[in-house]
C-alpha cells in the first residue's frame, strides 16, 4: 500500500478512537483490533469492484466501513455514504475532510435518497438481512440491470441466501472473508425480482 493511502487510513483510525469516546461508532471490544476488524475487512472489497465503476453507494455507512475506506483508496470513484444518524454523519464528514477524500455524505434514510444519480455498485456491511438489502436496492436494480451488489455477511449468509432465492434470481459469487473465517463476501450480479415478489421491508 502506498504511504499516502496508509497515512490517510491512520488518520481515520485515530479519529475513530477519538470519536468512539463520544458516540458509539463500532463495538467497543473491536476498537483495540480496529485495523483488522474494520479497515482490513473493508480493504478486501476492492478486489471485487468492477474496473469501470463510476459511482458507488454505501448503505448504512455507520463509521464508514466499507464505504469511506473505499473512497480513500479509490479516489476515481464517486462514493456516496448513506447514513441516517446525524452524529455518525458528522464523523464521516470529519474523516472525509481530514483525509482529503471525495466521499459525499447523505444524512438520510435509504428510501429517501434521490434517484437522480444511479450507482454502478452498492455495498453494505452488517446492516440488514439480504432480503431487506435487496428491497432497499430494488429501484436501482430495476433501472440498472448491470448493477453489482457487494455485501459483507456473517455466519447466517447461507441461510439468508436460501430465503433470498424465494424472491429474487441472481448470480452470486461467494468468498470467505480474509479477516473472519465465519464471514463471507457476497458479490451479486444479473439480478431480477421473481414474479409475485411481495417481500417488503417493514
Amino acid at each position: 500500500m502506498d504511504k499516502e493511502y496508509l497515512d490517510k487510513l491512520k488518520i481515520y483510525q485515530e479519529l475513530l478512537a477519538t470519536w468512539q469516546s463520544k458516540i458509539n461508532l463500532v463495538s467497543s471490544n473491536t476498537l483495540d483490533n480496529a485495523w483488522e476488524r474494520h479497515f482490513e475487512d473493508s480493504l478486501q472489497i476492492m478486489d471485487f469492484i468492477p474496473k469501470d465503476t463510476k459511482t458507488l453507494f454505501d448503505l448504512g455507512s455507520g463509521a464508514g466501513f466499507p464505504g469511506l475506506v473505499l473512497a480513500i483508496m479509490m479516489p476515481d470513484i464517486d462514493v456516496r455514504l448513506i447514513e441516517s444518524d446525524q452524529k455518525k454523519c458528522a464523523f464521516l464528514k470529519t474523516v472525509s475532510r481530514e483525509t482529503n477524500s471525495c466521499a459525499t455524505v447523505y444524512n438520510s434514510r435509504i428510501e429517501d435518497v434521490s434517484c437522480e444519480t444511479e450507482p454502478n455498485v452498492i455495498t453494505a456491511r452488517a446492516l440488514a438481512s439480504l432480503n431487506e438489502l435487496f428491497e432497499h436496492c430494488k429501484r436501482w436494480i430495476t433501472t440498472n440491470p448491470e448493477i453489482t451488489l457487494i455485501f459483507l455477511k456473517g455466519a447466517k449468509a447461507n441461510e439468508e441466501l436460501k430465503e433470498l432465492s424465494k424472491s429474487w434470481t441472481y448470480d452470486c459469487r461467494t468468498f470467505v472473508s480474509k479477516t473472519d473465517e465465519n464471514a463471507k463476501i457476497l458479490v451479486f450480479s444479473n439480478i431480477y425480482p421473481l414474479y409475485g415478489n411481495d417481500n417488503k421491508v417493514t
